[in-house]
C-alpha cells in the first residue's frame, strides 16, 4: 500500500513543498499559541478555569 501511494507521490511535480508548508503551520500554530498563553492576564485565567463550576 505505502510502495503505491509513494510511487504516485513521486511523479507529481512541486510536491515536495506540501510538508514544509504544513511543518510551518504547525510551528507557527504552537509558538502563537504559547505566546498567548504566556501574555494572558491572570485575571482572565481564574475567570475562565472557574466557568465550569459558576452553576
Amino acid at each position: 500500500m505505502f510502495k503505491f501511494i509513494k510511487g504516485h507521490m513521486e511523479t507529481i511535480t512541486g510536491i515536495e513543498i506540501y510538508p514544509l508548508i504544513s511543518l510551518v503551520i504547525f510551528f507557527t500554530f504552537f509558538v502563537a499559541l504559547f505566546l498567548w498563553v504566556v501574555t494572558a492576564k491572570k485575571e482572565y485565567i481564574n475567570k475562565v478555569s472557574s466557568l465550569p463550576l459558576d452553576n
